[in-house]
Parts: C-alpha cells; structure tokens; sequence
C-alpha cells in the first residue's frame, strides 16, 4: 500500500478538478458548462477554441444520434423483418427490421466516445483552474506556441503516447467491451436471430458452465483437454528448449550456428506449411507408416491421426516440433551472458554438472522463466492452427481446445452469444493464471551486499561429462527429426505425382515417398 500511495504522489496534480469545482472563481466554474471559457478570459485563445469546439462536436454528436444510440443501447430494438402486400406491384415486399448488431456496435461505440470527451472535459478545467492560478500569483501564463512547444519537449510523452493508445482503445479495448457485451445477449441463428436478438443477462454463462446440457458437458470436456495440453505443451517445451540451448551453448559444442539454424527451420517456415507436411507424414498411408511397414517393424498403420489417445499424443509430440525454438532461442540469450568464471570457479571447487546446473544456471535462467511460461500458457490457451490442420479437433472432440471450440461454436453452429461467454471465460482463465505466477515467481528483496566472486587461478580445458555426451547424443538425434521433414518437403517440391496407389509390400523407400505426397 506504501509504495501504491508513493505512485500516486507521483502523478498529483497541483491544479486537481475538485479544487477547480471547490475554489475556483466564477469563470472556471462556468468552465464545467462552456468549455474553455476560462483559457478564454485569460487570453488563451487558440486552447479555449479548441476546448469550445469539441464540446459543440460532441453536442452536435448526441443529438444527431447518440442519445438515440444509447437508447437502442438499452433496447437493441425489437423491430423484425415484415412481408407486406404491394398492391400496385401485386407482389410480396420485404421491409427492413432493426439491425441489432449495429444498435449494439454504435451504442458502444457513444459510450467510448462519452468517456473520451469527459476525459477533454477533466483537462478543460484543469487547464482554466491553473491559468487562473497563475493569473492570481502573477506568474507567465503560457502562449500556444509555448505549449506546442511542450509538447515535443516537456510532454513528448503526451505527443507520443496518444496516438498508441487511440490504436488501442479503437482497435483492441473497443472490439474487446463489444464482445463482452455480446455474451450477454441471445445472439445466434437458432431461431433466425443473426438480425434480432435481446438482452439475456448470464443465461449464456449458466448455459456453458451447466453440465445438465450438450453445449455444458462439451465446454468442460474441451476445458479439460485444454488445460492439459497447456500445462504439456508448456512445460515440456520448456525443459527440453533449456536442455538443447544448455548443450548447444557448451564450450565443447562446434559449429553452434549450425546447430541453431536447424532446429529454426520449423520456425522460419509458415506454421501451416509445416503442419500440413506432418500430417502428410502421419497419415495412414504417410511415409512414416509406409517406413515402418517396409522394415517390418508394424504390419497395419499407426493410428497417429485416427485414434484419440493417440491424436492427442501426436499433437502433444508435434508442438514440442514447433515450439521448442523458440524456448530454445529465448534461453540462449540468457546463457550467453552469464559469466564464465562461475562455472570456472564452481569445477576449481569441486562442483559437478548437476549442481553448476542448480546452482549457478537457474538462479540466471529465474529471469527469463517468468516470460517463457507466461507466453507458453498463453499461446497454449490460445492454439487454434495446430489441432485444425493436424486433426480438425477430431477424431470426435478429443483435440478440440479452447479456442477452436469457441470457433465453431461462432462460425460453425452459429451460436455467438456462447462463444463469447466461452471467449470471456477464456480471458478469465488466463488472468488467474497469470496472477498465480505473479505470486509463484516473485523475487524477495534482496539486501545489498558486497559479492565477492572467486576466479580460478588458471584456465581449465571443459571435458565431455557423461551427461553431456547424452545430451550430444539428444540434440543430434532431435535435430535430424527435425531438419527430415523440410528434406522431404524440398524432395517432394520437385515431383509432379497427381494419384498414388494402396502401398504395396515391395515398393521400398520409393513407394513410400511417392505415397506421401498424397493430402
């Protein structure tokens, strides 16, 4: 609370709205009615012109059409579409009902409006309250070319920020409340309601959190699913991005950039691309399962795609594939730049690989974690492409997430008003989270103190551990899984094989190339 009160200090104001309202004289009382009034009758005449201006525009706004904005606001009107006999014509005419959706949209749309000129309307009387202050105390009184001039200098960051934040308000914070405010409505096409619909309160709420219907027992079994692969996908990119960033970085490791390059592949190349060529490679006629026929190793094709235990293995398996780069990429940042006489003083003393690991590569790594997680929940929550192109949610719903049950349940069945309560649920779900790893990963104050670090006398040659050449042997063999795919996708680019037949039991590596192909 100290230090809440300590930032609040810092933005106090000596000119405050109250005391303008309370203390102020007659004309920066009038200021609350007649904006810029009083930069007028001190002379600011450009700024109380601008001040006047923009309360007419918004006057002007309401009653052209914003008061009647809010009332459809409160209403979303009523108003169906009708068929009404044309005698003259002797045909059937169809005359237009209320949009609802637009009644929603720009009734929304005057409330940002409202908050953004009451916003002009605090500065309006900040600004009449303090040149009259100035005024009293007979100080100078600022010209507009002197405040244009603050503008690039004591408040660049006004100048800077204000366009940023419009960005965000119009195009982010808008569209965010506007969704919000769908998910208490009965918008959907079940009952021709895409044109009209009304107010419903949390009926959308209980009717996706009750398990008593389909649409209920549908969003907890996918929530399920959903929170187990965040917490895998998560987690094991994690571990295994740290490992290959840990053993690429060693001393002993050549040709890093090497190492680097191949595992980026998977990032470089569009993620719908490469998914599309697993899933070429999983199907059941895929070169992975024609490999394992030919060697004999199986004799019918793994179910990778068609089986749900194993659908979700598969797309568990396939985001390690893609995601692991990127943990891999952040982590080599940070072991780039941790010293090295640590880890030289550490072997001086004794330590071994394990505990230079918990002792001096984690407590570095500590900063770094909190964003890896926090970006790995995030866009595990968030994942969409990955269960679309490799399974389509199936088979069944047994990879459908979050965010993909949300798609359907907009595009696919209609039912708007359910997919954003399961979207304001979602949005829910990740600030939980996020405030549990707030509380997870906060550091203690630390006293300050004088560290000393011992260095060694002499510079020692690093030999390959047991561990290490384990996880050489790792970091080879991931990288040849994951450079294969992009080989035999450049292979395939230059084949022209429109139809494939049934895989034969002696067509070799060819056949199963050439089957492959087939999507």
């Amino acid at each position: 609370m100290a230090s809440l009160k300590k930032r609040a200090k810092e933005f106090e104001t000596p000119y405050p709205v109250t005391k303008a309202i309370t203390k102020g004289d007659a004309l920066t009382k009038l200021s609350m009615l007649v904006m810029g009034l009083g930069n007028l009758a001190h002379k600011q005449i450009v700024k109380g012109i601008l001040f006047l201006a923009v309360e007419i525009a918004y006057l002007l706004f309401m009653i052209e059409g914003g008061i009647n904005n809010l009332y459809h606001l409160i209403t979303l009107g009523g108003r169906a579409q009708e068929e009404v006999w044309n005698e003259a014509k002797g045909i059937y005419e169809y005359t237009g009902g209320d949009m609802t959706i637009l009644f929603l949209l720009y009734g929304v749309a005057t409330i940002f409006i409202t908050v953004l000129f009451f916003m002009i309307w605090r500065v309006n009387m900040k600004s009449a309250y303090e040149v009259e202050c100035r005024a009293k105390e007979g100080k100078h009184i600022n010209t507009i070319k002197e405040d244009l001039e603050a503008l690039v200098d004591k408040r660049l960051h006004w100048t800077l920020l204000t366009l940023p934040i419009l960005g965000i308000v119009i195009f982010t914070i808008l569209p965010l409340v506007f969704m919000i405010c769908m998910a208490f409505t009965s918008y959907s096409k079940v009952g021709d309601h895409l044109t009209i619909f009304h107010w419903v309160g949390l009926k959308n709420f209980s009717t996706v959190l009750g398990m008593g219907n389909s649409i209920g027992k549908t969003f907890w079994s996918v929530l399920g699913w959903t929170l187990i692969w965040a917490v895998l996908a998560t987690f094991l990119n994690y571990i295994f991005g740290m490992i290959l960033a840990i053993v690429i970085n060693r001393k002993t490791t050549r040709i890093k950039g090497f190492w680097r390059f191949c595992f980026m592949l998977s990032a470089a190349i569009p993620q719908f691309v490469s998914l599309l060529l697993m899933r070429t490679m999983l199907k059941d006629n895929g070169l992975v399962n024609n490999l394992l026929i030919q060697a004999g190793l199986i004799s019918s094709p793994l179910p990778f795609l068609t089986n749900a235990t194993w659908a979700r293995a598969t797309v568990v398996i396939i985001n390690l594939w893609v995601g692991i780069p990127f943990t891999m990429m952040q982590v080599t940042g940070i072991l780039q730049n941790i010293p090295g006489e640590l880890y030289e003083a550490a072997r001086v003393d004794g330590a071994t690989s394990i505990q230079q690991f918990f002792k001096i590569t984690m407590p570095m790594l500590k900063p770094i974690n909190y964003l890896v997680i926090t970006l790995g929940i995030i866009w595990s929550f968030q994942v969409f492409d990955l269960s679309y192109t490799m399974t389509n949610g199936g088979p069944g719903r047994s990879t459908v997430t979050l965010v993909m049950g949300i798609y359907n349940a907009a595009f696919k069945e209609y039912r708007m008003g359910y997919a954003c309560a399961m979207a304001i649920l979602l949005l829910i779900i990740i600030l939980i989270i996020n405030v549990v790893e707030n509380v997870f990963f906060k550091e203690k104050k630390r006293q300050r103190g004088d560290r000393h670090m011992k260095k060694s006398k002499g510079k020692k040659i690093e030999h390959w551990t047991p561990l290490g050449i384990f996880g050489l042997f790792c970091t080879i063999l991931i990288t040849v899984i994951a450079v294969f795919p992009f080989i035999y996708m450049f292979l395939m680019s230059f084949h022209g094989i429109k139809d494939v037949k049934a895989p034969s039991k002696r067509g070799g590596l060819y056949q199963s190339g050439k089957l492959c192909l087939h999507f």
